[in-house]
Protein backbone atom coordinates (compact mmCIF):
# COMPACT_ATOMS: atom_id res chain seq x y z
CA UNK A 1 0.00 0.00 0.00
CA UNK A 2 1.26 3.49 -1.27
CA UNK A 3 0.35 6.99 -1.34
CA UNK A 4 0.90 6.90 -5.17
CA UNK A 5 -2.16 7.45 -7.09
CA UNK A 6 -4.05 4.75 -8.65
CA UNK A 7 -6.87 6.88 -9.44
CA UNK A 8 -7.56 9.62 -11.91
CA UNK A 9 -10.11 11.67 -9.56
CA UNK A 10 -11.60 15.26 -10.04
CA UNK A 11 -10.72 17.18 -6.83
CA UNK A 12 -12.37 20.35 -7.98
CA UNK A 13 -14.50 22.53 -9.29
CA UNK A 14 -14.30 24.92 -12.63
CA UNK A 15 -13.64 28.78 -11.85
CA UNK A 16 -15.98 30.75 -14.10
CA UNK A 17 -14.19 32.30 -17.27
CA UNK A 18 -15.29 36.02 -15.65
CA UNK A 19 -16.21 35.96 -12.03
CA UNK A 20 -18.80 38.15 -11.26
CA UNK A 21 -17.86 40.33 -7.85
CA UNK A 22 -19.09 38.95 -4.72
CA UNK A 23 -21.19 41.14 -2.08
CA UNK A 24 -20.83 39.62 1.74
CA UNK A 25 -23.87 39.69 3.89
CA UNK A 26 -22.70 38.76 7.48
CA UNK A 27 -19.64 39.20 9.08
CA UNK A 28 -19.46 35.66 11.42
CA UNK A 29 -16.80 33.70 11.99
CA UNK A 30 -17.52 31.78 9.26
CA UNK A 31 -16.80 34.26 6.85
CA UNK A 32 -13.27 35.03 8.30
CA UNK A 33 -12.57 31.38 8.15
CA UNK A 34 -13.73 29.87 4.78
CA UNK A 35 -15.50 32.37 2.62
CA UNK A 36 -13.08 35.12 2.34
CA UNK A 37 -9.86 32.63 2.29
CA UNK A 38 -11.84 30.84 -0.82
CA UNK A 39 -12.58 33.60 -2.38
CA UNK A 40 -9.06 35.11 -2.31
CA UNK A 41 -7.56 31.47 -3.88
CA UNK A 42 -10.27 31.35 -5.60
CA UNK A 43 -9.85 34.80 -7.03
CA UNK A 44 -13.13 36.30 -6.79
CA UNK A 45 -13.26 40.26 -6.06
CA UNK A 46 -15.00 41.07 -2.99
CA UNK A 47 -17.10 44.55 -3.78
CA UNK A 48 -17.58 44.57 0.06
CA UNK A 49 -19.40 43.89 3.03
CA UNK A 50 -22.33 44.24 5.60
CA UNK A 51 -23.35 43.73 8.79
CA UNK A 52 -26.00 44.79 10.96
CA UNK A 53 -23.36 44.56 13.43
CA UNK A 54 -21.08 47.45 12.45
CA UNK A 55 -18.13 47.01 14.68
CA UNK A 56 -17.72 43.36 13.51
CA UNK A 57 -18.03 44.36 10.18
CA UNK A 58 -15.37 46.97 10.73
CA UNK A 59 -12.97 44.42 12.01
CA UNK A 60 -13.55 41.79 9.42
CA UNK A 61 -13.20 44.43 6.70
CA UNK A 62 -9.64 46.16 8.48
CA UNK A 63 -8.24 42.63 8.12
CA UNK A 64 -9.10 41.37 4.66
CA UNK A 65 -9.17 45.56 3.07
CA UNK A 66 -12.65 45.39 2.23
CA UNK A 67 -15.21 47.90 1.87
CA UNK A 68 -17.91 48.54 4.34
CA UNK A 69 -21.60 49.38 3.13
CA UNK A 70 -23.75 51.34 5.74
CA UNK A 71 -27.00 49.72 4.82
CA UNK A 72 -28.07 46.30 3.20
CA UNK A 73 -30.15 48.30 0.82
CA UNK A 74 -26.56 50.24 -0.68
CA UNK A 75 -25.04 46.36 -0.34
CA UNK A 76 -27.92 45.21 -2.47
CA UNK A 77 -27.45 47.90 -4.74
CA UNK A 78 -24.28 46.72 -6.61
CA UNK A 79 -24.97 46.05 -9.80
CA UNK A 80 -23.71 42.61 -11.54
CA UNK A 81 -22.60 41.24 -7.87
CA UNK A 82 -23.36 37.48 -6.41
CA UNK A 83 -24.61 38.10 -3.18
CA UNK A 84 -23.26 35.73 -0.44
CA UNK A 85 -26.20 35.45 2.16
CA UNK A 86 -23.55 34.41 5.40
CA UNK A 87 -26.42 35.11 7.63
CA UNK A 88 -28.28 33.19 10.65
CA UNK A 89 -31.04 31.02 9.05
CA UNK A 90 -33.88 33.67 10.45
CA UNK A 91 -32.45 36.01 8.61
CA UNK A 92 -32.72 34.98 5.17
CA UNK A 93 -36.26 35.80 3.72
CA UNK A 94 -35.56 39.58 4.87
CA UNK A 95 -32.28 39.45 3.42
CA UNK A 96 -33.36 37.73 -0.13
CA UNK A 97 -36.60 39.68 -0.14
CA UNK A 98 -34.24 43.10 -0.22
CA UNK A 99 -32.47 41.79 -3.23
CA UNK A 100 -33.39 43.25 -6.38
CA UNK A 101 -35.77 41.03 -8.94
CA UNK A 102 -33.40 38.08 -10.56
CA UNK A 103 -30.39 38.23 -8.14
CA UNK A 104 -28.19 35.53 -8.13
CA UNK A 105 -27.37 34.80 -4.44
CA UNK A 106 -25.87 31.87 -2.17
CA UNK A 107 -27.46 31.38 1.15
CA UNK A 108 -25.73 29.82 4.22
CA UNK A 109 -27.36 26.59 5.28
CA UNK A 110 -29.66 25.42 6.90
CA UNK A 111 -32.36 26.94 3.91
CA UNK A 112 -34.53 28.29 7.14
CA UNK A 113 -34.74 27.09 10.68
CA UNK A 114 -37.41 24.53 9.62
CA UNK A 115 -39.29 22.60 6.63
CA UNK A 116 -41.77 25.81 6.24
CA UNK A 117 -39.18 28.31 6.15
CA UNK A 118 -37.60 26.47 3.78
CA UNK A 119 -40.80 26.50 1.49
CA UNK A 120 -41.23 30.05 1.55
CA UNK A 121 -38.04 30.52 0.68
CA UNK A 122 -38.33 28.18 -2.55
CA UNK A 123 -41.24 30.38 -3.51
CA UNK A 124 -40.30 33.49 -2.85
CA UNK A 125 -37.00 32.55 -4.88
CA UNK A 126 -39.23 31.35 -7.88
CA UNK A 127 -41.85 34.76 -7.52
CA UNK A 128 -38.68 36.81 -7.58
CA UNK A 129 -36.78 34.51 -10.58
CA UNK A 130 -33.40 34.47 -8.28
CA UNK A 131 -30.72 32.36 -9.02
CA UNK A 132 -30.63 30.79 -5.84
CA UNK A 133 -28.56 27.88 -4.13
CA UNK A 134 -27.29 26.79 -0.32
CA UNK A 135 -24.30 26.73 0.06
CA UNK A 136 -24.16 22.90 1.13
CA UNK A 137 -20.00 22.82 0.23
CA UNK A 138 -19.00 19.14 1.84
CA UNK A 139 -20.37 18.37 -2.10
CA UNK A 140 -17.59 20.43 -3.44
CA UNK A 141 -14.89 19.51 -1.39
CA UNK A 142 -11.83 18.02 -2.52
CA UNK A 143 -12.09 14.38 -0.78
CA UNK A 144 -16.22 14.24 -1.61
CA UNK A 145 -15.67 15.50 -5.24
CA UNK A 146 -13.13 12.70 -5.77
CA UNK A 147 -15.25 10.34 -4.14
CA UNK A 148 -18.21 10.81 -6.16
CA UNK A 149 -15.95 11.17 -9.28
CA UNK A 150 -14.95 7.25 -8.33
CA UNK A 151 -18.33 6.50 -8.18
CA UNK A 152 -19.21 7.69 -11.78
CA UNK A 153 -16.90 6.23 -13.14
CA UNK A 154 -17.77 3.27 -11.53
CA UNK A 155 -14.73 2.32 -9.58
CA UNK A 156 -16.55 1.17 -6.53
CA UNK A 157 -19.62 -0.36 -8.61
CA UNK A 158 -23.14 0.05 -7.63
CA UNK A 159 -23.60 1.48 -3.92
CA UNK A 160 -24.89 -0.27 -1.51
CA UNK A 161 -23.62 0.52 2.24
CA UNK A 162 -22.93 4.48 3.98
CA UNK A 163 -22.06 4.27 7.03
CA UNK A 164 -20.69 7.91 8.72
CA UNK A 165 -19.27 7.32 12.39
CA UNK A 166 -18.32 10.36 14.18
CA UNK A 167 -17.15 9.93 18.01
CA UNK A 168 -15.62 13.61 18.58
CA UNK A 169 -15.13 16.64 20.82
CA UNK A 170 -16.97 19.90 19.52
CA UNK A 171 -15.75 23.11 21.62
CA UNK A 172 -19.75 24.21 21.20
CA UNK A 173 -18.24 27.29 22.80
CA UNK A 174 -17.04 28.89 19.63
CA UNK A 175 -21.34 28.76 18.21
CA UNK A 176 -22.43 30.88 21.28
CA UNK A 177 -25.50 31.81 18.86
CA UNK A 178 -26.37 27.67 18.98
CA UNK A 179 -26.99 27.81 22.87
CA UNK A 180 -30.48 29.00 22.52
CA UNK A 181 -31.54 27.52 19.47
CA UNK A 182 -34.64 24.68 19.58
CA UNK A 183 -32.96 22.53 16.79
CA UNK A 184 -28.65 22.01 16.77
CA UNK A 185 -26.82 18.77 16.12
CA UNK A 186 -28.91 17.43 13.05
CA UNK A 187 -29.96 21.28 11.74
CA UNK A 188 -26.62 22.88 11.88
CA UNK A 189 -23.99 19.51 11.40
CA UNK A 190 -25.32 16.70 10.13
CA UNK A 191 -27.18 18.64 7.61
CA UNK A 192 -24.45 17.73 5.48
CA UNK A 193 -24.41 14.77 5.60
CA UNK A 194 -27.27 14.19 5.04
CA UNK A 195 -27.48 16.63 2.16
CA UNK A 196 -24.21 14.63 0.48
CA UNK A 197 -25.74 11.22 0.64
CA UNK A 198 -28.71 12.47 -1.20
CA UNK A 199 -26.25 13.26 -3.69
CA UNK A 200 -24.84 10.07 -4.22
CA UNK A 201 -28.40 8.02 -3.44
CA UNK A 202 -31.07 10.21 -4.03
CA UNK A 203 -33.89 11.36 -1.69
CA UNK A 204 -34.65 8.43 1.00
CA UNK A 205 -37.67 6.91 1.38
CA UNK A 206 -38.05 7.12 5.31
CA UNK A 207 -35.84 7.42 7.71
CA UNK A 208 -35.64 6.51 11.55
CA UNK A 209 -33.79 8.69 13.74
CA UNK A 210 -33.17 10.03 17.13
CA UNK A 211 -31.21 12.85 18.48
CA UNK A 212 -30.42 14.07 22.19
CA UNK A 213 -28.36 16.34 23.91
CA UNK A 214 -25.64 15.41 26.20
CA UNK A 215 -25.03 16.19 30.50
CA UNK A 216 -21.93 17.83 30.29
CA UNK A 217 -23.61 20.38 27.24
CA UNK A 218 -25.81 23.13 27.40
CA UNK A 219 -26.92 22.54 23.64
CA UNK A 220 -30.43 21.14 22.71
CA UNK A 221 -28.77 18.11 21.26
CA UNK A 222 -24.91 17.12 20.65
CA UNK A 223 -25.65 13.17 19.50
CA UNK A 224 -27.61 11.68 16.86
CA UNK A 225 -28.53 8.35 15.85
CA UNK A 226 -30.20 7.82 11.99
CA UNK A 227 -31.28 4.74 9.62
CA UNK A 228 -32.15 6.01 6.17
CA UNK A 229 -34.45 3.57 3.90
CA UNK A 230 -33.71 2.83 0.20
CA UNK A 231 -35.19 0.78 -1.94
CA UNK A 232 -33.88 -2.37 -2.41
CA UNK A 233 -30.27 -3.62 -0.38
CA UNK A 234 -29.00 0.00 0.40
CA UNK A 235 -28.43 0.47 3.69
CA UNK A 236 -27.28 3.64 5.35
CA UNK A 237 -26.76 4.28 9.12
CA UNK A 238 -25.00 7.45 10.70
CA UNK A 239 -23.92 7.77 14.29
CA UNK A 240 -22.75 10.90 15.18
CA UNK A 241 -21.32 11.90 19.01
CA UNK A 242 -19.79 15.37 19.85
CA UNK A 243 -19.16 14.46 23.20
CA UNK A 244 -16.43 12.09 23.22
CA UNK A 245 -14.29 13.78 26.14
CA UNK A 246 -11.53 11.04 26.80
CA UNK A 247 -8.89 12.22 24.62
CA UNK A 248 -8.04 11.48 21.05
CA UNK A 249 -6.74 7.81 20.82
CA UNK A 250 -10.81 6.99 20.31
CA UNK A 251 -12.00 9.77 18.61
CA UNK A 252 -12.97 9.20 15.11
CA UNK A 253 -14.26 11.08 11.85
CA UNK A 254 -14.94 8.29 9.93
CA UNK A 255 -17.26 7.82 6.29
CA UNK A 256 -17.61 4.72 5.02
CA UNK A 257 -18.89 4.13 1.18
CA UNK A 258 -18.87 0.38 -0.12
CA UNK A 259 -20.22 -0.56 -3.26
CA UNK A 260 -20.53 -4.14 -5.37
CA UNK A 261 -16.83 -3.99 -6.97
CA UNK A 262 -14.74 -1.72 -4.54
CA UNK A 263 -15.17 0.83 -1.34
CA UNK A 264 -13.97 3.69 -0.05
CA UNK A 265 -12.86 4.85 3.63
CA UNK A 266 -12.07 9.08 4.43
CA UNK A 267 -11.34 10.64 7.51
CA UNK A 268 -13.04 14.35 7.56
CA UNK A 269 -10.20 15.63 9.38
CA UNK A 270 -11.57 19.40 10.06
CA UNK A 271 -13.55 17.40 12.92
CA UNK A 272 -10.76 16.13 14.90
CA UNK A 273 -9.09 18.81 16.96
CA UNK A 274 -11.80 21.37 15.68
CA UNK A 275 -10.63 24.09 14.69
CA UNK A 276 -7.17 23.21 14.34
CA UNK A 277 -7.80 20.07 12.56
CA UNK A 278 -6.23 17.16 11.22
CA UNK A 279 -5.20 16.51 6.80
CA UNK A 280 -8.65 14.89 5.38
CA UNK A 281 -7.66 11.28 3.82
CA UNK A 282 -9.23 8.99 1.35
CA UNK A 283 -8.63 5.74 0.56
CA UNK A 284 -10.09 3.60 -1.97
CA UNK A 285 -9.91 -0.47 -2.73
CA UNK A 286 -11.30 -2.84 -5.65
CA UNK A 287 -12.24 -6.14 -4.60
CA UNK A 288 -9.03 -8.23 -5.00
CA UNK A 289 -6.64 -5.10 -4.86
CA UNK A 290 -4.81 -2.54 -2.20
CA UNK A 291 -5.76 0.31 -0.57
CA UNK A 292 -4.62 2.95 -2.01
CA UNK A 293 -4.56 6.47 -0.28
CA UNK A 294 -5.48 9.76 -2.82
CA UNK A 295 -3.70 12.18 -2.37
CA UNK A 296 -5.81 15.40 -1.50
CA UNK A 297 -5.70 18.86 -2.85
CA UNK A 298 -6.59 20.70 -0.27
CA UNK A 299 -9.43 20.46 3.01
CA UNK A 300 -13.25 21.12 3.50
CA UNK A 301 -12.09 24.48 4.69
CA UNK A 302 -11.86 26.53 2.75
CA UNK A 303 -11.36 24.93 -0.27
CA UNK A 304 -15.02 23.73 -0.25
CA UNK A 305 -16.70 27.31 -0.48
CA UNK A 306 -14.66 28.18 -4.01
CA UNK A 307 -16.52 24.97 -5.53
CA UNK A 308 -20.06 26.16 -4.30
CA UNK A 309 -19.22 30.11 -5.29
CA UNK A 310 -17.74 28.92 -8.86
CA UNK A 311 -20.84 26.32 -9.39
CA UNK A 312 -23.23 29.45 -8.47
CA UNK A 313 -21.38 31.63 -11.04
CA UNK A 314 -20.94 29.76 -14.02
CA UNK A 315 -24.49 28.45 -13.74
CA UNK A 316 -25.37 32.25 -14.18
CA UNK A 317 -23.26 32.50 -16.68
CA UNK A 318 -24.31 29.73 -18.69
CA UNK A 319 -21.03 27.78 -17.91
CA UNK A 320 -22.81 25.13 -15.86
CA UNK A 321 -25.80 23.05 -16.59
CA UNK A 322 -26.77 22.21 -13.60
CA UNK A 323 -27.00 24.29 -10.21
CA UNK A 324 -25.65 21.97 -8.00
CA UNK A 325 -27.30 22.89 -4.69
CA UNK A 326 -30.07 25.08 -5.82
CA UNK A 327 -33.06 26.19 -3.14
CA UNK A 328 -35.03 23.86 -5.51
CA UNK A 329 -32.49 20.12 -4.18
CA UNK A 330 -31.98 22.04 -0.99
CA UNK A 331 -35.36 21.95 -0.21
CA UNK A 332 -35.40 18.12 -0.30
CA UNK A 333 -32.35 18.51 2.35
CA UNK A 334 -34.38 20.49 4.41
CA UNK A 335 -37.38 17.99 4.00
CA UNK A 336 -35.07 14.74 4.96
CA UNK A 337 -34.07 17.28 8.26
CA UNK A 338 -37.88 17.55 9.29
CA UNK A 339 -38.18 13.99 8.96
CA UNK A 340 -36.08 13.11 11.14
CA UNK A 341 -36.91 15.65 13.96
CA UNK A 342 -40.59 14.34 13.69
CA UNK A 343 -38.88 10.54 13.79
CA UNK A 344 -36.92 11.42 17.21
CA UNK A 345 -40.17 13.00 18.46
CA UNK A 346 -42.45 9.94 17.86
CA UNK A 347 -42.41 7.07 20.71
CA UNK A 348 -40.37 4.09 19.69
CA UNK A 349 -41.74 0.42 18.98
CA UNK A 350 -42.30 -0.58 22.60
CA UNK A 351 -40.49 -3.66 23.53
CA UNK A 352 -42.89 -6.53 25.15
CA UNK A 353 -42.62 -7.39 29.06
CA UNK A 354 -42.79 -10.50 30.32
CA UNK A 355 -46.63 -11.59 30.87
CA UNK A 356 -48.05 -11.62 34.12
CA UNK A 357 -48.67 -15.48 35.38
Amino acid sequence: MGATPAFDLRQAWSRPSRPRPVVIIGAGGIVNDAHLPAYRLGEFPVAGIYDIDRARAEALASKWGLQIFPSLAEAAAVEGAVFDLATPPAAHLDVLGALPQGSTALIQKPMGRDLDEATRILKLARERKLTAAVNFQLRFSPMMLALADALEQGILGRLIDVEIHLNILTPWHLFPFLKDLPRVEIAVHSIHYFDFIRSLLGNPTGVHARTMGHPASDMAQTRTSAILDFENDVRCTLSINHDHDFGRRFQDSTFRFEGDRGAAVAKMGILLNYPQGEPDELWIVQKGGEWTQVPLQGGWFPHAFIGTMSNLQRFGAGEDATLVTSVEDAWHTMALVEACFASSAAPATPVASVPKV
